[in-house]
């Protein structure tokens, strides 16, 4: 497992490192081949809070956070969120396609002998309304003031200076959001 660890108001020590890693390198049991984990690290109030990305070779990117008073109960809850996640990914794969898939090589079959399958994965995607909308070039500001009056979570535009397509979005803490694909 490579494990990328970041510090945001909050300096990470040996102890914390040692302690990532040591915790995270138990997934090394759920693949073959090495994987890609980053951490973020932060601290606010009394709270260490730890945001895990899990780039999985050839399949999606996993993500997960947690906070807690002590930053090793942080990193065990990520860990529990991603397996969930890794779960669900390969029941879908399983149940979606039912039969073996490039991305299986991720996998081990310890991962099947301890986990199984997870069956509260509902195949059945009901798209319940599709709507076609307009893009109009505007600032990020206005594409905000936009969202924010229309009560979505989220919002389309192009941006007006070099007219590529982004989304706003609210985030959980209350600030926003922005995404910018790239090709």
């Amino acid at each position: 497992m490579k494990i990328n660890l970041r510090g945001k108001n909050i300096n990470i020590t040996d102890d914390i490192k040692y302690e990532a890693e040591r915790k995270y390198d138990r997934l090394d049991k759920y693949f073959s081949g090495e994987q890609e984990v980053n951490l973020l690290f932060s601290k606010e109030g009394n709270d260490y809070q730890v945001e895990a990305t899990m780039f999985l070779n050839k399949g999606p990117i996993l993500r997960a956070e947690a906070s807690d008073e002590s930053y090793p109960n942080a990193i065990d809850r990520t860990i529990d969120a991603l397996v969930r996640q890794i779960r669900k990914h390969k029941t879908r794969l399983i149940k979606d396609r039912n039969q073996d898939s490039i991305k299986f090589e991720n996998f081990n079959e310890s991962f099947d002998n301890e986990y199984g399958i997870d069956d509260s994965y509902d195949s059945d995607i009901n798209i319940a309304r599709t709507k076609e909308i307009s893009l109009k070039p505007m600032s990020t500001e206005e594409a905000v003031m936009q969202m924010e009056l229309l009560g979505h979570d989220f919002f389309v535009y192009y941006d007006q200076e070099d007219m590529g397509v982004r989304v706003v979005y609210k985030r959980r803490k209350g600030d926003y959001g922005l995404i910018i694909p790239s090709r």
